[in-house]
C-alpha cells in the first residue's frame, strides 16, 4: 500500500529539491495541526493538474463502469426520468469528488513533506510527540515577535524546557 501511495503522490505532485525553511515548516505544522490546507509554496511542491485529471478519470472509470453495467438494465426497465435524475447525481458526484480528491491528496503530501522536513530541523524530537508542542511554541514566538534569525534557538530552548 505504501508503494502505491508513494507512486500516486509522485505522479500527482512536483516536489522541489530545495529544503523547507524552518519558519515555513513551523507555519505549515501549525496550519496542518489545525486541520487547514497548507500553502504548497511553503512546502515546495505543486500539483500536476493534468496528471490529477488523468488519475481521477481512471479511478472514476474503475468505479463507475461496473456500476453502469449493473444499473443500466434496471434503469431501462424503469421510468426514464429516474435515469435522468441519476445521471445528474452521478455527474455532480464526479465533479464534487474531484475537489475532495485534490484536498485529500494535498493533505497526504503535506503531512509527508512536513515529516520529512521535521527530520531535518528537529531530528532528536519525534514528529508525533512534539508537533503540537512546537505549534504552541511557534504561536508564542509570533506573539513575542521573535526575529527569524533567533527563531530556531528559541524553539529548541522551549522544547527542551517543556520536555
Amino acid at each position: 500500500m505504501k508503494k502505491i501511495e508513494s507512486f500516486v503522490l509522485n505522479f500527482l505532485f512536483k516536489i522541489s529539491t530545495q529544503p523547507v525553511l524552518l519558519r515555513d515548516l513551523l507555519e505549515a505544522n501549525a496550519l496542518f495541526n489545525e486541520g487547514m490546507l497548507v500553502d504548497p509554496a511553503k512546502l515546495n511542491y505543486k500539483l500536476k493538474v493534468f496528471n490529477s485529471y488523468l488519475l481521477y478519470a481512471f479511478i472514476c472509470l474503475i468505479v463507475l463502469t461496473p456500476l453502469l453495467a449493473i444499473t443500466h438494465y434496471l434503469f431501462t426497465l424503469l421510468d426514464f426520468h429516474i435515469s435522468i435524475i441519476s445521471a445528474i447525481v452521478v455527474t455532480s458526484t464526479i465533479f464534487i469528488g474531484y475537489d475532495l480528491f485534490k484536498i485529500y491528496t494535498r493533505k497526504l503530501i503535506s503531512k509527508k513533506l512536513i515529516q520529512k522536513a521535521w527530520m531535518i530541523h528537529f531530528p532528536c524530537f519525534p514528529y508525533e510527540k512534539y508537533s503540537n508542542l512546537v505549534e504552541n511554541i511557534y504561536k508564542q514566538a509570533l506573539k513575542e515577535e521573535i526575529p527569524k534569525n533567533s527563531l530556531e534557538q528559541y524553539v529548541l530552548e522551549k522544547i527542551v524546557q517543556n520536555s
